[in-house]
């Protein structure tokens, strides 16, 4: 799992794989779901993100619950 912030757009990417997206669907208003040629999911596209993530915190926490999942 990745995850990227766009500041100038303030967006944030969560990637699931990274397997190049075919399909988007909006889930509801600025969330959007990428998915793959079969079926698989890719990535959660987050528009607005800082009104709902405290991306100040993103590099912080990030790193830490990235480190649990993969141990």
């Amino acid at each position: 799992m990745r995850l990227s912030y766009h500041p100038d757009t303030d967006s944030l990417y969560i990637e699931f794989q990274p397997t190049p997206s075919v399909h988007t669907v909006e889930i509801v208003d600025g969330f959007n779901a990428d998915f793959d040629a079969s079926g698989g999911i890719v990535g959660l596209d987050i528009d607005h993100a800082s009104r709902h993530v405290d991306v100040d915190a993103l590099e912080v926490r990030a790193p830490s619950l990235l480190q649990r999942v993969v141990s």
